[in-house]
């Protein structure tokens, strides 16, 4: 015969209220942890609104319930666009629900917990559900490298986690004697016993029905088209290679290509179109761009991918061209990448290249070649490459802008020079 448990023994006789039958409820909490690594957390290039996922993990091999971290690097939306995004997802889940707790932290390069947000209650979860904090961590702050959040451009992701497992519930109907009955905190009738408590610190950002709504699949499914080349309706050939491409895809991604449909032009009327300027290669990268907004092999190529863009008016991939060069400037090329932004109006990459070139000049005044844009293989002077000299030939006015610039930017550190009285 099994034994009923012995129910909890009031701390207060004389003022606890007390009850001839009670109930007993025990609910058991697994409580686990999971740690997330993303190396070079600084290159991410997932915009505002898109999202990384941790792989899918759970309290132990034989928990089918299978949670997994989603990260927004550029936030969640308009709101938390300066911040990281961090959710808990409930991939699959054999219960109809469950109901859970989690702290999410920051590993410094110390392995220390920092940085901690911890929901205050316990959260229903269905499959497909997330919660977690929109605003997690300011963006600048984590790529500061003065705070040591990012070693070795390492962002490392600490999840502990609080999950509701199963509940127990006693019954015992025989009246007890008024010294053993417990505090009147369970009727009868008994209800589900709460082991949470309010709290408005946590948002959620998906609805409260129960079903799971696929994710938005159009820009594989467009890229699908373009790869397996149905249905189109016109042809390019790029230096004797043939692409087919969909006019409607092309007209509605690029104005230069809408212009090109639109009007009575020979590429509308015959539906075939011939590119000299560009390698096939290129092309493809840029065409894959256009169906997909992605453009994986965008650093193996990004100065000729700029012009592409600029060629054809894409702007969001013209950026990202930026981005890549200037992430990739040296003494050796910076004169080079100067010219092609100057060439293709790529101004914040014309910016950067003419701030990269005044502070190596500045470096090189000081005599810190060791400082952080010069190393034992970055000694030459930039205005000995070969670019610079080419520069020179082609482009005499953006020399004049060089030095225009550092002109002033030194300017404030010497101050407005007094003229000098005439003695009588």
């Amino acid at each position: 015969m099994s034994r009923e448990p012995t129910p909890p023994l009031p701390g207060d006789m004389s003022t606890s209220p007390v009850a001839e039958s009670w109930c007993y409820t025990q609910v058991k909490v697994v409580k686990f942890s999971y740690m997330w690594t993303i190396n070079n957390f600084s290159f991410c290039r997932e915009e505002m609104g898109e999202v990384l996922k941790s792989s899918t993990f759970s309290s132990g091999p034989n928990d089918k319930m299978k949670w997994c971290l989603r990260v927004n690097p550029k936030g969640l939306d308009e709101e938390s666009r300066d911040y990281l995004s961090l959710y808990l997802l409930l991939v699959s889940c054999p219960k109809s629900e469950v109901r859970a707790k989690f702290k999410f932290s920051l590993l410094n390069a110390k392995r220390e917990e920092t940085k901690a947000m911890e929901s205050q209650r316990a959260y229903r979860f269905v499959q497909g559900k997330d919660w977690g904090f929109k605003k997690f961590i300011r963006r600048d702050f984590l790529l500061d490298e003065a705070n040591g959040l990012l070693p070795d451009d390492k962002l490392t992701l600490f999840c502990e986690h609080l999950q509701h497992c199963l509940q127990k519930r006693w019954k015992h109907c025989t009246a007890l004697p008024k010294e053993l009955a417990p505090p009147l905190h369970c009727k009868w009738c008994c209800r589900q016993v709460s082991v949470v408590q309010d709290s408005v610190n946590v948002s959620g950002h998906t609805n409260t029905n129960t079903l799971k709504v696929p994710e938005c699949r159009l820009a594989e499914d467009l890229g699908n088209l373009w790869e397996n080349t149905r249905f189109t309706d016109c042809c390019f050939f790029v230096r004797g290679k043939e692409f087919k491409a969909h006019k409607s895809v092309l007209a509605a991604r690029s104005p230069v290509f809408n212009a090109m449909f639109e009007h009575e032009m020979e590429e509308c009327t015959k539906n075939r179109v011939e590119i000299n300027d560009l390698d096939p290669e290129v092309f493809k990268e840029m065409m894959r761009f256009v169906y997909t907004g992605k453009a994986p092999n965008l650093d193996k190529m990004a100065d000729n991918l700029l012009a592409a863009a600029d060629k054809y008016a894409l702007e969001r991939l013209k950026v990202m061209c930026e981005e890549a060069l200037c992430s990739n400037l040296s003494v050796e090329n910076v004169a080079d990448t100067l010219v092609l932004a100057d060439l293709h109006s790529a101004e914040q990459l014309k910016a950067q290249a003419i701030d990269f070139i005044n502070r190596c000049s500045v470096l090189r005044q000081l005599g810190c070649k060791d400082g952080k844009n010069w190393n034992n293989n970055q000694a030459t002077d930039i205005m000995e490459t070969s670019g610079w000299k080419s520069m020179i030939q082609s482009r005499p006015h953006l020399v004049a802008e060089a030095f225009r610039a550092l002109a002033s930017s030194q300017c404030p550190q010497f101050g407005i020079p007094r003229k000098r009285l005439k003695q009588s």
